[in-house]
This record gives structure tokens, C-alpha cells and sequence, in this order.
């Protein structure tokens, strides 16, 4: 599907607010309600849009630290690589989870009540063999400046504060 700047634009509003009105959007991009609803329904059905989530004050979830962790596999057999991931994708603490380039193999993103209950967890990833993994980074973060609203999108008007 070829995206063009209505389209673009939509994006880019639904990823600052994913509960504007279809009358919002539709002014935004100057078409009817009707028509910017049926080119979001599009978007939707050809996975452009994926989902909607709201985004929960971490404040309101009790203290937590979040971790940045690098993480080395011992080796890149696909098993031991699928084990790994599957775990990273299950696992309630972890964030986000991606694949890098460079000295470690992924950059995984952790959500801990507290330092303690991490250590427990990185210690039982480090001890279950099945896991593979070599060894873990830690970084913790001390201050978040920006927190990720969606990515950027080409084409679509200059956002305002």
C-alpha cells in the first residue's frame, strides 16, 4: 500500500493520541469523517496500524528501576537463539527486547520493583543453560529524558508542543 500525506499525517496523529475522534483526524487531514474513517479502517487492515495501547504513568505503578541490559549468547545456533527469544518475549519484566549489532547480541529492556528482584532475575536467566547466555551488561537508567511516542513519520506535518 502506497502511503500518501493524508495517510501519513492520520499516522502521525494517531501515534500523539490514539483516541482522537474521526472528526479530529478528518480535519487534520481535510476529509470527510467518512473518508478518514474508511482510509484508518484500511490502515488497520493492512497492518500499518497495529494496535492501540494507553500508556501508564509508571509513577502510579509503585517505585521500579529500569535497566538497560546488553546481553551475549555463547554461541548463535538457532535453538539456543530461539530460546532466548521466546523467553525475552514472555517475560512480564522485560520491556523491550532487540537485536544489535557490535560486541553483544541484544539490548533488553527491564522493569524491576527493585534492584534486588533484578539481580534474582538476571541470575536465574544466567543459570538455566537452556538460555545460552554468556554474559550481561548492566545499565541502569538513573533519568529518562524522552520516553519513545511513536516513530517518526516522513512526510507528515511538523509536530507541535
Amino acid at each position: 500500500m502506497e502511503l500518501d500525506r493524508a495517510d501519513l499525517t492520520l499516522l502521525d496523529a494517531l501515534q500523539r493520541d490514539g483516541r482522537a475522534t474521526i472528526q479530529s483526524l478528518s480535519e487534520a487531514i481535510h476529509l470527510s469523517a467518512r473518508a478518514t474513517l474508511n482510509r484508518v479502517r484500511k490502515l488497520e487492515a493492512e497492518g500499518i496500524i497495529e494496535g492501540y495501547r494507553a500508556l501508564v504513568s509508571r509513577r502510579v505503578l509503585g517505585e521500579q528501576i529500569s535497566v538497560f541490559a546488553e546481553v551475549a549468547l555463547k554461541d548463535q545456533r538457532q535453538p539456543v537463539v530461539q530460546r532466548f527469544e521466546r523467553k525475552m518475549a514472555t517475560a512480564p519484566e522485560v520491556v523491550s527486547c532487540h537485536v544489535i549489532s557490535g560486541r553483544y547480541d541484544y539490548l533488553v529492556r527491564i522493569a524491576c520493583p527493585h534492584l534486588t528482584e533484578y539481580h534474582r532475575l538476571i541470575s536465574a536467566w544466567l543459570d538455566d543453560p537452556a538460555l545460552g547466555i554468556e554474559k550481561i551488561v548492566t545499565n541502569i537508567e538513573l533519568q529518562t529524558i524522552r520516553e519513545f511516542a511513536g516513530f517518526p513519520v516522513p512526510g507528515a506535518p511538523p509536530r507541535r508542543r
